[in-house]
């Protein structure tokens, strides 16, 4: 072993006292992470939110009359749920929700594709995407019920293209945050294309492609609250603006609790698979 060796080995432990054992110093530096991991830690926040709101209606603190109890929310939607009504709506606003998420995760990923691989193609591709970026999904509806009227085709549509600037933004900064020197290296192997695509280009993106998707899933939640809110005879969103109009805030806010766990739900799925499919990095997060 050289002496520069033994020089390093000597810096990254701490010196032995005479009866203990050596402590690592490289395992020290491990503490200084986010800790271990919480099990379901996605749940622990929303259970603080649901102590404190049940605690200030027990209490009286939060008037009931402004904000309905837990126990009468739990108890409206059992009630929701035996009439059939709940079911029905959620089913209509899933349907919705996944066909506009899938459609816009495509059409954003392969879009990323055509420009984060080609200059040419970013030159065509990313202009359009940036005048999209900077123009709400609220601002664009007037005109699309005028171009697929009011029917589930523009609600899907509308929920795509709300959907397709997060994928294409991250997963084109993912593409192009590829090392050079893997490429270089893919070239003096003599690679070809389409192992370069599979072997580089794909692990090198898949960070970035999640991390879309994650933003991906919430803007079609989002998009999928305005447009069955404005024009919509099925749905969780006609669900609360109908109770809206009777003043059944008990029924708004079962509305709003579905949408709240179905963000949550969605979002935990993306990271559980953004953990299994990134098991290879070494990160915090890991």
């Amino acid at each position: 072993m050289s002496g520069g060796t033994l020089v390093r080995v000597h810096t990254a432990t701490t010196p032995p006292r005479s009866g203990t054992t050596p402590v690592d110093r490289r395992v020290r530096r491990r503490r200084l992470g986010p800790g271990r991991r919480v099990p379901f830690a996605i749940l622990l926040g929303p259970l603080l939110l649901l102590a404190l709101w049940t605690t200030g209606s027990a209490t009286g603190i939060v008037d009931q009359r402004v904000l309905t109890a837990p126990w009468t929310v739990v108890e409206t939607a059992r009630g929701l749920l035996e009439s059939g009504r709940l079911t029905e709506s959620l089913q209509v606003s899933l349907t919705r929700a996944g066909l506009g998420l899938a459609i816009g995760v495509v059409v954003g990923a392969v879009l990323a594709v055509v420009a984060g691989l080609s200059r040419l193609g970013e030159s065509v591709v990313d202009g359009p995407v940036q005048v999209k970026r900077s123009i709400p999904n609220l601002a664009l509806i007037p005109l699309l019920i005028l171009w697929f009227g009011i029917g589930e085709e523009m609600k899907v549509i509308t929920i795509a293209l709300g959907v397709l600037v997060p994928v294409y933004i991250h997963t084109h900064n993912g593409l192009r945050g590829i090392d050079q020197r893997y490429a270089e290296l893919a070239e003096t192997l003599d690679l070809t294309r389409a192992t370069f695509l599979r072997r580089v280009v794909l692990p090198g993106a898949l960070p970035g492609f999640l991390l879309g998707l994650r933003f991906a899933v919430t803007s079609a939640l989002l998009t999928l609250v305005v447009i069955e809110q404005i024009n919509a005879t099925s749905g969780i969103g006609h669900m609360i603006t109908l109770a809206s109009s009777y003043g059944q805030t008990d029924v708004i806010v079962v509305g709003l609790v579905v949408y709240a766990v179905l963000g949550l739900l969605g979002d935990g799925a993306v990271r559980l698979l953004e953990r299994r499919v990134l098991s290879w990095r070494r990160t915090l997060e890991s």
